[in-house]
Formats: structure tokens, C-alpha cells, sequence
């Protein structure tokens, strides 16, 4: 009994520590996205004429059914005139997929 208690004890705080943290995903979209996306997801009229394109809203049908690694890989790589997300690795981009993630509800 001992030995399940610390078992479940373990795995909880191994899920914890490596659950995604949305204030900290919440902090890169606020440097790095925010900009063009806007502060809920909307994109920056501004941006899009300027650039001549129409940007998805974050909190789309379309972007939201996207997979995790396909998001992550638009954050990582880039995509069409959008640049990678500059200085984000590892955690930062579970973060910032969670917090993308977050603007859909």
C-alpha cells in the first residue's frame, strides 16, 4: 500500500512538472505574437494590409482543429510570411501551444 501511495504521489508531481504553464506560454505570446495576433487571438488589421495577407483568428475553427505538432512546427519554422517565433524552444513552445490552445475556449 505504501509503495502505491508513493507511486501515485511520483507520477502526480511528474505530471505537474511537466504539464504545459499557461501564465509562462502567456508571456511569449505577449512578446512574440501579440503584435500581429492581437491580445485574444484576433489578428492586427494593421499587420495584414501592410503585409497583404489575411491571418487566421487564433481562436478559429480552422486553427484550433490543427494538430499540436503542426502548431508547434508553425511556431518552430514558420509559415507562409510568418516568421518562426524567435528564441522559443522545448518547454517555451508547450507553453505557448497552451496558451494558443487556451484562446479557443
Amino acid at each position: 500500500m505504501r509503495t502505491l501511495v508513493l507511486s501515485l504521489m511520483f507520477t502526480t508531481l511528474i505530471g505537474t512538472a511537466s504539464a504545459a504553464d499557461l501564465k509562462a506560454g502567456k508571456a511569449v505570446y505577449d512578446k512574440s505574437c501579440k503584435s500581429c495576433h492581437g491580445a485574444d487571438g484576433t489578428p492586427n488589421p494593421a499587420i495584414e494590409k501592410m503585409l497583404k495577407i489575411q491571418m487566421w483568428d487564433l481562436k478559429s475553427k480552422e486553427v484550433q482543429s490543427r494538430s499540436d505538432a503542426d502548431l508547434r512546427k508553425v511556431d518552430i519554422e514558420g509559415e507562409g510570411k510568418m516568421k518562426p517565433v524567435a528564441g522559443i524552444t522545448g518547454a517555451a513552445v508547450d507553453d505557448l501551444l497552451a496558451y494558443v490552445r487556451s484562446l479557443g475556449k
